[in-house]
């Protein structure tokens, strides 16, 4: 479904999307930019030109974030938090973490599906120095939008190569790859995987 949209808008769909998304709307912004920078790998269009589209939208949407956030307050979040499956304590371990790390959970926040939307509104909420917010956020955005560039990259430009490989390797070709790839799952959702097992147990 994502990949229509690149080939119609282009690198113009990244930088809204994760504009909208980097404001508190739940979007699929990263996996978005996963699809580009695969496409870009194929040579669809520049590198370059989609991290600098990427980058900035991700700015861009934090930085509203933060503004409405700095404006409405802490009763934004417990208004309408509901609706993306934030009750009020969920909001206050987030605001806890920002509380905690500060400007280093903004930098980092954005390899969190959840803190990803809500960095900007949070650190608003927080009333954090803006000049600190808008450096770490830069430095932030522009690490995630380079690990998922440069990986969207290298896979797209390289994923002929990788069929290719499997081919040749077979059966065992085909085994190995799906344990890597139930690797990766599985270190991905490896929190709900064990708190589920620990419910398990405790029942």
């Amino acid at each position: 479904m994502l990949e229509p949209w690149l080939h119609h808008y282009g690198i113009v769909a990244v930088f809204i999307i994760l504009t909208f998304e980097s404001c508190g709307i739940p979007l699929p912004g990263e996996s978005l930019l996963i699809v580009a920078a695969m496409l870009s790998g194929r040579g669809d269009f520049s590198v370059g030109s989609l991290f600098l589209s990427a980058w900035a939208g991700a700015v861009l949407g934090d930085n509203i974030g933060y503004l409405i956030g700095r404006i409405l307050g802490h009763d934004l979040l417990l208004r309408y938090g509901g609706k993306i499956g934030l009750n009020a304590a969920r909001i206050g371990r987030i605001e806890a973490i920002f509380a905690r790390y500060g400007p280093v959970a903004v930098g980092f926040s954005r390899f969190f599906s959840v803190l990803r939307q809500l960095n900007g509104i949070v650190a608003g909420t927080m009333k954090m120095d803006w000049w600190r917010f808008l450096i770490f956020n830069a430095l932030g955005g522009a690490l995630w939008v380079l690990v998922w560039t440069m990986a969207g990259y290298y896979f797209g430009a390289h994923a002929a190569d990788g069929i290719g490989f499997i081919r040749k390797c077979g059966f065992w070709g085909v085994i190995v790859v799906s344990i890597v790839l139930i690797v990766i799952l599985a270190y991905g959702y490896r929190h709900r995987i064990l708190a589920r097992w620990r419910r398990d147990k405790m029942n």
